[in-house]
């Protein structure tokens, strides 16, 4: 049942479970992020890869459904205003009853200390809107080896609380990858990307090698178009390279599918984004202002970083030519605001 092919289940509104998947951290609010596309398109994978002992309580020959307005809707009590990428997913346990599961993809670059708290939280808003209780995971996909939250508690006399909820560290995926080179999973390529994205920061040449080779599995592993599509689509968003390099890697993905007689995943997405990007800088120049580029790059960050605050896009509105196009290049490596802000400091 848990094939490799997207799938498209219909819809029943008497049972629900819920699942949340968040993005990567405070700072950043990204709702369509590439862990959000590819968690959707094989959610039943997911949890065979990431929670096998849960997906085995699941009936997948019964149809799920994502509701993401409702879980914004506990989201917005819980975290006052704060905004993630959220899903909800309902499903059927195989006895027939309904099972409650409140999934988090945490992508953070360091440890939040509220982490614990906010997943109680969301597990007691849950319970207090639908009377329902909920096995709560988490899956971490930051580089701190030692943050590990797994509960939330206080003791008191006559009053004590110990939350506990299930976690996977990707980090720990490292000393397996000779394991994730052939699991035929979908999320052993999405565990290898995000890995060598990574361990890849400060040699964007290694990147280009790693990006290659993942995309290049793709192939080797038989699968359909839309499978190649969907992973594709995940590897080139979180595994960005500078231009010159893309453009390397795009004539080499060009020759792999000519030599396989496929053309998926090349063309039409690639020469789309170059037209919109030198379109931008036609407009720039246009107006007597590098404004195309400096949209581009203003979009690459809000992708990466989430929202900017007014000051710093004015820093950013303020840099020269030349400025924009270094950034455009150390934007690639930043994983969270401070990043940002320490370049522009710097620059």
């Amino acid at each position: 049942m848990l094939g490799f092919a997207p799938l498209n289940p219909t819809y029943n509104m008497n049972k629900v479970i819920y699942y949340q998947f968040m993005t990567d951290n405070s700072e950043r609010a990204d709702f369509d992020s590439p862990w959000k596309e590819i968690l959707e398109a094989y959610f039943p994978q997911a949890m065979q890869f990431f929670f096998p002992e849960t997906a085995a309580l699941i009936n997948w020959e019964r149809p799920y459904e994502f509701l993401n307005t409702e879980f914004q809707q506990i989201a917005r009590e819980a975290e006052q205003g704060k905004r993630y990428a959220d899903q909800l997913v309902k499903v059927w346990q195989i006895q027939g009853e309904e099972l409650w599961l409140l999934i988090h993809v945490e992508i953070q670059a360091q440890k939040e200390d509220d982490f614990s708290k906010r997943m109680f939280t969301y597990n007691f808003r849950i319970f207090d809107r639908f009377e329902k209780p909920a096995i709560s995971l988490a899956i971490l996909c930051d580089t701190n080896r030692q943050w590990r939250p797994n509960n939330y508690s206080y003791n008191y006399p006559q009053t004590r609380l110990n939350f506990e909820f299930g976690i996977v560290k990707l980090l720990d995926y490292e000393n397996r990858f000779d394991e994730l080179e052939t699991n035929t999973n979908p999320f052993a390529t999405v565990v290898m990307a995000h890995l060598k994205t990574q361990q890849t920061r400060s040699s964007p040449q290694e990147r280009k090698i790693w990006k290659f080779s993942l995309i290049r599995r793709l192939y080797d592993l038989g699968l359909q178009e839309q499978d190649i599509r969907n992973l594709y689509r995940f590897i080139d968003w979180v595994m960005i390279l500078p231009k010159a390099l893309e453009n390397q890697l795009c004539s080499e993905v060009q020759q792999l599918e000519q030599e396989r007689t496929m053309r998926y995943i090349t063309s039409a997405e690639r020469i789309g984004y170059e037209r919109g990007r030198e379109e931008g800088k036609e407009v720039g120049r246009q107006e007597g202002k590098q404004e195309g580029e400096l949209g581009i790059i203003l979009k690459l960050l809000k992708r990466r970083l989430g929202e900017l605050s007014p000051e710093i896009q004015k820093r950013i509105q303020s840099l020269s030519v030349n400025q924009l196009e270094n950034l455009s290049e150390a934007l690639l490596d930043f994983s969270n605001i401070t990043d940002l802000v320490n370049w522009l400091e710097s620059n």
